[in-house]
């Protein structure tokens, strides 16, 4: 598997050899496995720009890639996966308050005078499983609506305010990045500190959130509503958890569409900071994995293991899948189905890839 000038007599010879083929400087072929002429650059303060494939006489057809650093500025724009969760988080919203606003008179419970509010209302605190039980359906049709509505929405509103976590936190990144380059000291340190602290930006999202969406909502639960202080944020904690008990509920037409955004955006910010805190704390034992792969010794187990081709000598490529192996970046049966697509494109069989066995196998494949 591994190209000539790689691969090192690691399990050949003794003790001695193995120290003295360790201390050796590496080859050309191990520096050019290190960072190959195609290879993504691991910077991303880097400018350089990829350089094109094609020959030079095509070169105007091929389109110039953006550099990592632009790409990183430009990386505050919502995606289309993120507009088009928006869009679907609108359509159920608008679809549902109209079909709870035509079945009304299937709901029995407490209204605030406003037919639009009161649906608007109810799809909410359905959809986002709160279901404070003020409003409730009464009949078979209303009840069959709701359990209709209820599954869909909790899907299309999670995905709709993660996709806005991620958009805020991109957003944060990118001011970031603005910062580092315009400071210009180790911009390329800075911005990997950057990249391994991702998780704790989205967690000081998150928890900004949060703390806005407790704030908010019990002010207005005690200024609008007219609760006290400790029942405005013992009905906050309710709602943003998804208990809604029921005995403290927003009773008012202005109040019940506030809580129409308020609801949903906090319910959902709760559960991001949780999923965050996971996250952090599963992140936190890989890289205790990482070290504990990277720091301990390699045994003569180990490169028998790595050796996979038989050859009992474990060149840079093999080596690195090992420990990505380790590290359970990857796994064997991948490595398998990557070796499968490297013989099909290999037309030639001689160990290598080239253009014209790129060509071979687009013509096979037409």
């Amino acid at each position: 598997m591994a190209a000539d000038g790689v691969q090192q007599p690691l399990l050949s010879g003794g003790d001695g050899d193995a120290a003295g083929a360790i201390r050796q400087k590496p080859p050309d072929g191990v520096k050019r496995f290190r960072r190959c002429r195609t290879a993504p650059s691991a910077d991303p303060a880097a400018s350089e720009e990829p350089r094109p494939l094609t020959p030079p006489g095509n070169a105007s057809r091929t389109e110039s890639a953006a550099s990592p650093a632009k790409k990183v500025l430009e990386s505050g724009r919502p995606s289309s996966s993120f507009r088009l969760v928006g869009i679907l988080l609108f359509a159920y919203v608008v679809a549902g308050t109209t079909a709870f606003y035509l079945a009304m008179d299937h709901m029995s419970g407490h209204r605030s005078g406003s037919r639009v509010i009161d649906a608007l209302y109810f799809c909410v605190v359905t959809m986002t499983t709160v279901g404070y039980g003020d409003l409730v359906p009464s009949s078979d049709t209303g009840k069959l609506l709701a359990s209709a509505f209820a599954f869909g929405g909790v899907a299309v509103v999670g995905t709709s305010l993660s996709k806005s976590a991620d958009y805020l936190v991109e957003k944060q990144e990118s001011l970031v990045f603005r910062a580092v380059h315009a400071n210009g000291k180790h911009p390329a340190r800075e911005l990997r500190a950057m990249e391994m602290n991702k998780t704790w930006y989205k967690l000081y999202a998150a928890g900004a959130l949060l703390a806005a969406s407790v704030a908010s909502g019990t002010l207005v639960l005690w200024k609008g509503e007219g609760m006290r202080p400790v029942d405005a944020l013992y009905c906050v904690c309710a709602t943003v958890t998804t208990l809604g008990y029921g005995d403290r509920s927003f009773r008012s037409s202005a109040g019940r569409a506030f809580a129409a955004v308020w609801v949903t955006v906090s319910t959902v910010v709760v559960a991001l900071f949780f999923l965050y805190v996971a996250e952090l704390y599963a992140e936190r034992r890989q890289r205790a994995l990482a070290r504990w792969v990277l720091t301990r010794r390699t045994t003569n187990t180990d490169l028998e293991a790595a050796d996979l081709d038989g050859d009992r000598r474990v060149g840079a490529a093999e080596f690195v899948l090992y420990k990505l192996k380790e590290l359970g970046k990857i796994s064997q049966e991948e490595i398998s189905e990557f070796m499968e697509e490297f013989d099909m494109l290999d037309a030639d069989h001689n160990g290598t890839l080239s253009p014209s066995d790129l060509a071979i196998a687009q013509q096979a494949t037409a």
